[in-house]
């Protein structure tokens, strides 16, 4: 049995977690350069296979080492940052059309992208505290899921829409400068840690 409370709980504590997180830029990136279903797929695949994780490990995910979680995460961060500011410029100030795109290789970049720089994050940990904290994982997890799934989506939009107004070599590097400074916070908190 599903309870509405706990999953509205988790929803919005999960929710607003990871709105201001990394999660919603990823989005807004891919959003801008491929096919919002196709990114949209990838990413709600591997924040469905997070919230699996973290509610079958229940607390077990608070005892990783928080400096070893900020050193990778920032190290993801400062590659993701070079791989925008030294990406050759091919002049494509368009959105991708869909007939160019595989959706296999779209969706698994999203995939693989959230797979790796959420692993271990504030809100997967979260995820694993409320399931062991209510007892209730379908709840826990769904309501973990569906929120995670709302941000996603508000980024992919996002991206789209903003791409109609802002040209592409800007978003880029907007994007490379905030994956720029997350890295070096997320590596300064690994050593202040």
């Amino acid at each position: 049995m599903i309870s509405i409370t706990v999953l509205a709980l988790v929803f919005g504590v999960v929710f607003l977690a990871e709105l201001p997180d990394k999660t919603a830029l990823a989005g807004l990136v891919l959003g801008t350069r491929y096919r919002a279903s196709y990114v949209f797929s990838g990413v709600a695949a591997a924040f469905l296979l997070h919230v699996v994780l973290a509610v079958a490990a229940g607390s077990l995910l608070t005892l990783l080492p928080q400096q070893i979680v900020h050193g990778i995460t920032g190290v993801l961060f400062l590659g993701g940052a070079a791989v925008l500011l030294l990406k050759k410029d091919d002049g494509d100030e368009e959105i991708r059309r869909p007939e160019n795109q595989s959706f296999w290789k779209v969706s698994t970049a999203g995939f693989m992208l959230i797979l790796v720089a959420e692993f271990g994050d504030l809100t997967q940990i979260m995820t694993a505290n409320l399931a062991a904290r209510y007892d209730d994982p379908l709840s826990v997890g769904l309501g973990a899921v569906l929120a995670l799934w709302a941000v996603a989506g508000l980024g992919v939009v996002g991206g789209r829409a903003l791409m109609r107004r802002v040209p592409l070599k800007l978003i880029t590097k907007i994007a490379a400068l905030l994956m720029l400074g997350l890295g070096v916070w997320s590596l300064f908190e690994a050593v202040a840690a």
